[in-house]
């Protein structure tokens, strides 16, 4: 497989502290990676500053061999790099179909003038995505909340809806920041099982996850961080196995 995303000596800092010390990794094309290390690792920020979140200090960021750093969230979600948060985000009014239908590229309504005279191509667009976020919440089972304000919602119902608003924008590679985080046990299986099905049809994920009993049932390669580095790839039992992955986690050598 090829690499989709390529990660070099990527830097960021926050007040004079660096959170980034140069990260080295790469993400191949189809693969289910799964991204781990000690809180303070720099797993979210290294996530934040490759969505365009923030802008990174140095180091060079390319999806499919084009250089994205420092582009805008917006343009790497219409280049099919698109992530979700550990807290799930959205607009209290909205109901989930609304949320679902943000994410939807190529609206021609969301230019000014196309908005205020509306074409034919522009209706059939507008359709089209509704259909598909129809067709999102049924494969997530969120079809029976479809209407309902996302302030309804459960905390399980909103990561899905997450994971659906990325869906919607027709990724290539989704970076996951803790998805099953502080979600009931048969919830989790459930969404574990959407994962697992979105990668077979050819999305690549890049998963961050506390739970190794996860990380090690769904993801290889494995990837840890740490201290603002990337410090070993392997499988799980590689990894968990490398004495500097234990001195990360435990503070010493065991």
């Amino acid at each position: 497989m090829s690499e989709l995303l390529s990660v070099r000596g990527l830097t960021r800092g926050f007040y004079g502290v660096k959170v980034l010390n140069g990260v080295d990794l790469g993400i191949k094309a189809g693969s289910f990676t799964g991204l781990i290390g000690p809180n303070g690792a720099g797993k979210s920020t290294l996530f934040n500053v490759v969505s365009g979140l923030y802008r990174p200090d140095g180091g060079e960021i390319r999806l499919a061999g084009e250089a994205i750093g420092g582009l805008s969230p917006d343009r790497l979600v219409a280049r099919g790099l698109v992530r979700t948060f550990q807290l799930a985000r959205g607009f209290p009014k909205l109901s989930v179909f609304q949320h679902l239908m943000l994410y939807g590229q190529g609206q021609s309504g969301e230019s000014l003038a196309a908005a205020l005279i509306g074409s034919r191509a522009g209706r059939d667009r507008e359709a089209e995505l509704a259909e598909r976020a129809l067709g999102i919440a049924r494969r997530l089972r969120l079809d029976h909340v479809i209407d309902n304000p996302v302030t309804a919602l459960s905390g399980g119902q909103k990561k899905l809806v997450e994971i659906g608003r990325a869906l919607m924008a027709e990724p290539k590679l989704i970076l996951l920041d803790e998805p099953m985080a502080g979600v009931n046990p048969s919830l989790t299986e459930e969404i574990a099982g959407h994962l697992v099905a979105l990668n077979r049809e050819g999305i690549t994920i890049c998963l961050i996850e506390h739970d190794m009993g996860l990380i090690r049932r769904l993801c290889a390669p494995i990837i840890v961080m740490a201290e603002g580095r990337t410090l070993v790839e392997g499988s799980f039992d590689e990894v968990a196995a490398d004495s500097r992955v234990q001195e990360a986690y435990l503070g010493r050598r065991h």
